[in-house]
């Protein structure tokens, strides 16, 4: 009979866990990140009152008994490998370091930037993590400095956190874009999930997905300018086997109505000229040379 390792189940309570916490004393959004992003295991984006407004934090979550086996005055010491340590401190969003401890149910949690992250005699790398750290409300002044930006920075974040996306449909692959919307739900409630539409007849392979309140906004309205750098159509195949008609701005609508509760459409990403654009940028800025510069006075 198949058995699962103790670790794998620990480590998802972690984020299960973490997940919670983020949810229910932050009142934030948590959205677990692929297994592919390496180094990062979450983002949790910054929600004020009903506002959702682009402030990101990224994740890593290390859960289990052995993650607190290094005691020291205040808290526990951390020890990521060098790799792990450039790539976060390079990332483009703030990273903190999330210890869930299944002894008492508590996660721990330490940003990590130049101030926190120390190297040690030895060469390697070492972050505390304070026992007072505990992810609760009480964190949620520290997250919000650490994850404040001007719009503009902000922008590029996002950007920056989309780009294996945009470089999906660069290469031919089909995004598509399903959404669940609560028709009698005056807050807008919903779920969009972004998939690859392996055009095989399957249902799309998921890559990401999102709680959303959108409030009285139209989803029409809406879902284009959370995907700037891609055109959004409807996902032509699944209209022509729909058999109800809806009426949507941009053309964009539902295929379908559930029990007269749930909305469901299916779109279709394009990478349109920001998108293209985009790309082009962040390949130079990621790899180009230093270029002169006019001196600062």
């Amino acid at each position: 009979m198949p058995t699962r390792k103790q670790s794998a189940s620990i480590a998802a309570i972690g984020v299960t866990r973490t997940q919670l916490y983020v949810q229910e004393d932050l009142g934030w959004l948590f959205r677990e990140q692929p297994t592919e992003d390496y180094g990062i295991d979450a983002q949790v984006e910054i929600v004020d009152g009903d506002k959702v407004r682009g402030r990101l934090l990224a994740f890593q979550i290390k859960s289990g008994e052995s993650w607190f086996d290094q005691p020291t005055a205040g808290g526990w010491w951390f020890r990521p490998d060098e790799d792990h340590a450039r790539y976060w401190i390079n990332h483009s969003l703030p990273v903190a370091v999330v210890l869930y401890d299944p002894r008492t149910n508590l996660c721990h949690w330490q940003l990590v930037n130049d101030s926190t992250l120390e190297q040690s005699r030895a060469g390697g790398w070492r972050l505390l993590v304070p026992e007072a750290h505990v992810l609760d409300r009480d964190a949620a002044a520290v997250f919000r400095r650490a994850a404040a930006g001007d719009p503009f920075q902000l922008r590029l974040r996002e950007l920056q956190l989309s780009r294996p996306w945009m470089d999906m449909l660069a290469e031919g692959t089909r995004l598509v874009v399903d959404i669940e919307e609560w028709v009698n739900k005056t807050s807008g409630r919903g779920s969009i999930t972004l998939g690859i539409d392996h055009e095989d007849g399957k249902d799309p392979e998921p890559l990401a997905n999102w709680g959303v309140w959108l409030g009285l906004a139209s989803y029409a309205d809406v879902v284009p300018r959370l995907f700037a750098w891609a055109d959004v159509n409807v996902h032509e195949q699944t209209y022509d086997w729909a058999d109800q008609e809806f009426s949507g701005g941009n053309g964009l609508r539902p295929y379908k109505n559930g029990a007269g509760e749930v909305d469901f459409w299916r779109l279709e990403l394009a990478l349109n000229e920001l998108g293209k654009a985009f790309v082009v940028v962040d390949r130079f800025a990621s790899d180009g040379l230093p270029q002169l510069a006019p001196p600062r006075p």
